[in-house]
């Protein structure tokens, strides 16, 4: 820890070392809460808790206590692959961000006992005096006591991508209104960056009390917003339970009734009862879910809970911050503008005109020669592109400089060659007013440079004048800048530039029947140019005062036609959300700062950028881009939707499938022939249906229609009655056709073993026959076999085999108790399947063309009702 002494007059003595530890006892340290880690133990107690998986476990546990080995075998893999991988995802994602985390603590240089004294950041203390330079890191809010030429980048707390000018408090005044963002403020924030200039600052709150602290205090105020998918599981558990309850309970009925013995009965009841358990269900859950976050994964996106993906791909309204998350969070030249009134818009790589050439030049000699200023770090990057500049500012010297002053907000470099009695060349940059003041324009003059500053300042661009003088001599100089006899040489017009992905992104997400709302606390004017460029201002324009004035039902009525919200504080953040959550929105939001951490957690999806984001709002927020990529929002919202599809689908054919395995167990009760299947056949069957719903499904590529189509309803539910009539229709047909089989076989004296063997094989490929009808509700069985899918080959190739190997080895055949199937056989029980499918093919054409004649006809009296609303 160095120090080093000064004396007494130039700075006040601060605290001493004895009151800043009782002040840190009595405080506490200057840090914010952290919530704690989740380990891999607490990971794995959220994942057990989770009523799909214990669905899973007990049914797996039942199966194991009715001697069913095989079965509660593979339930319990099914479990523990589905919980590993949870574990691991979840977990790498804590380790990523621990990662991203900042672990050297900021450190403070303050004034303490009459010495400079650099301490820890979370050791300031109330009372402190820091010492701010240029590039530090603010440690606590602080008034501050003296400034020169002081400017801070506050844009986490207010999302303003420009540093703003700070000025000493005035006497009497020494309690000012705290509020981050401004120009002229006399206050400093925690975690804000010094861009440029010196201060002293007197610390006015730390911790949870400082305004970073206060927004990281109303996080824990706020529940997270429970996933949609964990409310259907627990109606799909309902259900089960009423479904194998009831089979069960019929089962117990006929047996009893029809062939006596009530304990056999009973039994029989409770076996057919659990080979019933449709525990796919909750296999499709976890492992979609868990696969879900690992493709995601590969695209660059981190998921902390990953239902989000699924819930993200219900979105209905996308609030986004605009500072780094549309905009790059720099500053970039983007008009020039010459005094003569020719302008030219800057694009990357572009080439200007001399005179253009000598207005940037102007611009960059009058900056820091190594930048640190943002506004003035574009100007050296823009000149980099252009080697005469750099080749003749390498044969200049930098002899004096103005700084920026409260009366005079404009700077001024004085250059020299190295030859004696050579002209010095000044450089100026400041206020466009302060430039016209240097350069004593005539009013004529002054009120064409402000109109051009004006047309600038509507697009939302930071505009500073550039002026340049000469003088001979090598000093003294003059003591202010007005002494110079300054000529005009144009404008630079700066802005943080838009992403080149968002457009497209913005794009997208309207054909998806995305709404994109921009929220931010940057001002209208600034707020509406970066919408235009994006494609999203086609709505009102609403700042945080008018939102202010506005009541509940006002904003309400408000809210449909607003796209773009400027100025607002985090507090709106909040109760724009809620609005929107309140109107029946999926709401997604996506920030990067800490001002946007509540509104992360308080939405149903919350998005934070990886790279650019503070800790806060990685911790808040349950998705994270870690390409801070607005595009790659869209592939997660399609990846959403992809994952919501497959569920259906295997939900779909898990319907469809059981029926023809509840009506088959049934049916020999009822028509008083021998029990068809025994629990070894179920399990042979969930040999082939668990890694249909597991793996095929799950790896079934997008529709085509993915992303134009408008989100789902948000009271759409998984199990919706089309789809639950869907699949009881396909496997009512399926039973119909496979009883036919069986009934035909055993009333044409076909030996027992040798109906139950076709019967059995019939019905492989009828499941066969629905995973292929039930791969896509939209598209036409051809499409789908040629978008592919490797694992439903993998599966297909699999069943195939073991059909042969059961075929081909007698002793396995005897332990299934089948017969010896022949050629006839097996072209009835390949014939059926093949008959199904095209049944069942047909059908979903004929509702295609249904959907498509009913679409169309209501399009064309949208459009009828449109033209006659605009007559009237």
């Amino acid at each position: 820890m160095a120090t080093d002494h000064f004396s007494p007059v130039e700075h006040p003595p601060g605290l001493t070392a004895i009151e800043a530890r009782q002040r840190l006892i009595a405080q506490g340290a200057n840090e914010l809460p952290r919530s704690g880690r989740r380990t891999v133990p607490h990971i794995l107690a959220d994942v057990v808790r989770e009523p799909m998986l214990t669905l899973l476990l007990a049914g797996g546990l039942a199966y194991l206590l009715l001697g069913n080995l095989g079965e509660a075998l593979i339930l319990l893999a099914f479990a523990t692959f589905s919980v590993a991988l949870t574990v691991i995802q979840e977990s790498r994602t804590e380790h990523v961000l621990e990662a991203l985390r900042d672990l050297s603590a900021p450190r403070a240089l303050v004034i303490r006992d009459g010495a400079r004294i650099r301490i820890a950041g979370r050791e300031v203390v109330q009372g402190d005096l820091l010492l701010l330079e240029q590039g530090d890191r603010v440690a606590a809010d602080a008034v501050l006591m003296a400034a020169d030429d002081l400017q801070a980048d506050e844009s986490l707390l207010t999302g303003e991508s420009v540093p703003v000018r700070k000025m000493a408090v005035a006497k009497g005044k020494e309690n000012p209104a705290r509020r981050p963002g401004g120009e002229d403020q006399p206050l400093v924030y925690s975690g804000s960056l010094i861009t440029r200039g010196s201060g002293l600052a007197e610390v006015i709150a730390t911790g949870p009390r400082s305004e970073i602290g206060r927004i990281g205090q109303s996080l824990f105020t706020l529940d997270v917003e429970p996933p949609r998918l964990r409310r259907e599981t627990a109606r799909i558990v309902r259900l089960c339970a009423i479904g194998g309850g009831g089979v069960a309970l019929l089962v117990v009925l006929l047996f009893g009734l029809l062939r006596g013995g009530w304990i056999d009965a009973l039994l029989a009841g409770i076996a057919i009862g659990m080979s019933m358990l449709p525990e796919e269900f909750p296999v499709v859950l976890t492992v979609f879910l868990a696969m879900g976050a690992w493709r995601i994964a590969q695209a660059g996106v981190l998921t902390r809970r990953a239902a989000a993906i699924e819930t993200l791909g219900s979105a209905t309204i996308l609030c986004t911050d605009k500072t780094g998350t549309l905009t790059e969070n720099r500053m970039a030249v983007a008009v020039l503008w010459l005094a003569s009134g020719k302008t030219v818009r800057v694009d990357r790589g572009g080439t200007f005109a001399p005179a253009f050439q000598d207005l940037l030049e102007t611009s960059i000699l009058a900056s820091a020669p190594v930048p640190v200023d943002p506004m003035e770090v574009a100007f050296h990057d823009l000149g980099a592109a252009i080697p005469t500049l750099a080749e003749r500012r390498a044969r200049l010297r930098l002899v004096h400089s103005y700084g920026l002053r409260p009366e005079l907000l404009a700077m001024s470099n004085i250059w020299q060659t190295p030859a004696t009695g050579e002209t010095c060349t000044i450089a100026a940059k400041g206020a466009p007013e302060a430039i016209a003041a240097l350069c004593r324009l005539p009013p004529a003059e002054s009120e064409r440079l402000k109109a051009a500053v004006d047309a600038m300042a509507e697009q939302g661009m930071r505009v500073l004048g550039i002026a340049t003088a000469s003088t001979l001599g090598e000093g003294p100089w003059p003591d202010s800048q007005r002494d110079h006899d300054f000529a005009l040489v144009g404008l630079v017009g700066l802005a943080d530039p838009l992403r080149s992905s968002v457009p497209s992104a913005v794009a997208e997400c309207r054909s998806a029947g995305i709404k994109v709302v921009m929220i931010t606390g940057d001002y209208a004017a600034t707020a509406r140019s970066i919408a235009a460029q994006a494609g999203i201002i086609d709505g009102e324009v609403l700042t945080g005062t008018e939102l202010a004035a506005l009541d509940d039902a006002q904003l309400a009525e408000r809210l449909g036609g607003v796209t773009v919200f400027a100025r607002i504080m985090p507090e709106q953040k909040l109760r724009l959300i809620a609005a929107y959550k309140a109107a029946g929105e999926i709401v997604a939001m996506t920030g990067d700062g800490v001002n946007d951490a509540p509104s992360l957690k308080a939405a149903h999806i919350g998005i934070a950028m990886g790279k650019r984001g503070t800790d806060v709002a990685r911790e808040a927020a349950a998705i994270i881009l870690l390409d801070d990529d607005f595009g790659t929002i869209v592939k997660a919202v399609g990846l959403g939707r992809r994952i919501y599809d497959n569920i259906r689908k295997a939900m779909a054919f898990i319907f469809a499938v059981h029926v023809p395995i509840a009506g088959l167990a049934l049916l020999p009760l009822a028509v008083g022939l021998p029990i068809l299947f025994g629990p070894i056949h179920i399990a042979l069957l969930e040999m082939i249906i668990d890694p249909v719903c597991a793996l095929v499904f799950e790896a079934e590529r997008e529709e085509p229609d993915l992303m134009r189509r408008r989100p789902r309803h948000p009271d759409e539910r998984l199990f919706s009655l089309p789809m639950i009539a869907a699949s009881l229709f396909q496997g009512g047909l399926a039973f119909a056709l496979l009883a036919t089989i069986f009934l035909g076989a055993s009333y044409a004296g076909m030996a027992e073993t040798d109906a139950r063997g076709l019967t059995f094989f019939s019905l492989v490929g009828a499941i066969m026959a629905l995973i292929l009808v039930n791969r896509s509700f939209d598209t036409s069985l051809v499409r789908a076999l040629v978008r592919g899918n490797r694992a439903l080959g993998y599966v297909a190739g699999i069943v195939i085999a073991v059909a042969g190997i059961i075929l081909a080895v007698p002793a396995i055949r005897a332990l299934l108790r089948f017969g010896p199937l022949h050629g006839p056989d097996l072209a009835i029980a390949a014939g059926s399947a093949v008959a199904l499918m095209l049944v069942l093919e047909a059908g979903k054409l004929i509702l295609l063309r249904h959907d498509l004649r009913w679409h169309c006809q209501s399009k064309r009296q949208r459009g009828i009702g449109g033209h006659e609303q605009a007559r009237r």
